[in-house]
């Protein structure tokens, strides 16, 4: 059901320092880092293949989000409630629309689909702090 692992989204309080402490210490490379909206957010990948790690200042609670990509965001959702699954909150990123999928457990974990592509990798290279 889910194409892949594309996205691990991390909560922070300093975005800055954690894009320090990715790229210096751990040798991540920094794709973006902008400021938009009162919030900081950066992308940084440990690996090429994996999944890129977004430091988000703006996201609440202290666990993780794993956001799987899926081909078609409206037939996941359907066969998830066809399954009895309660979809979560609705969100929009720059790469397309994906939901929250409501755990049973403290884990955090969304589905998206690809639509604005372009958009997202037309953040690489960007640093506004």
């Amino acid at each position: 059901m889910f194409d892949r692992l594309d996205f691990v989204y991390l909560p922070s309080d300093d975005v800055a320092a954690d894009i320090e402490y990715y790229t210096a210490g751990l040798g991540a490379e920094l794709v973006f880092a902008i400021e938009r909206f009162g919030t900081r957010v950066a992308m940084v990948r440990a690996e090429p293949e994996g999944p890129a790690l977004l430091l988000a200042e703006h996201l609440e609670g202290e666990q993780p989000v794993l956001i799987f990509r899926v081909d078609d965001l409206d037939a996941a959702t359907e066969g998830l409630r066809a399954r009895g699954v309660t979809l979560g909150a609705p969100f929009g990123m720059p790469y397309g629309d994906g939901v929250l999928l409501p755990m049973p457990g403290p884990q955090r974990v969304a589905i998206y689909e690809r639509t604005r592509g372009e958009r997202g990798d037309g953040l690489a290279g960007r640093r506004d702090f």
